[in-house]
């Protein structure tokens, strides 16, 4: 009897988020001075990409700096950021930490740069500097 096994799709086609991830020091003492509005608290990354894989390059930049918040007091809320001196991404989409989510109401953290475009972003008076670390998810 000939048995052919079967192998899960290996983790090399998958699809990836590139990035980086907050430094977990500065995540902490963000979480401090941001009080989470929503029940499910992310603050963990930003994204300079989605849909890409283990090919693609790592970002250059590991610092940026919080710049404005906003929340649509709906179930999402998110830190805007500037990264390179911009906080416009590639795709016209704005770098940010989905910092907390409401799941029990459907949200979801990729629903941050929806709310951004629909209600802009309330600038913080002074701004707050991060490390981040290039990454793939």
């Amino acid at each position: 009897m000939n048995m052919q096994q079967t192998f899960p799709q290996e983790r090399t086609n998958a699809r990836l988020v590139t990035g980086w991830k907050l430094d977990r020091i500065d995540r902490a003492s963000l979480l401090a001075r941001f009080t989470p509005l929503f029940p499910d608290v992310v603050a963990d990354h930003v994204t300079l990409r989605s849909g890409t894989d283990a090919n693609t390059p790592l970002p250059l930049d590991q610092r940026g700096e919080i710049i404005g918040e906003i929340d649509d007091r709906e179930g999402v809320q998110a830190l805007v950021v500037r990264i390179g001196g911009t906080c416009v991404r590639e795709d016209e989409g704005t770098f940010h930490i989905t910092w907390s989510l409401d799941r029990a109401r459907g949200r979801h953290a990729r629903e941050s740069n929806d709310v951004i475009a629909r209600l802009g972003w309330r600038p913080l008076a002074e701004l707050i500097p991060i490390r981040l670390h290039p990454a793939r998810f």
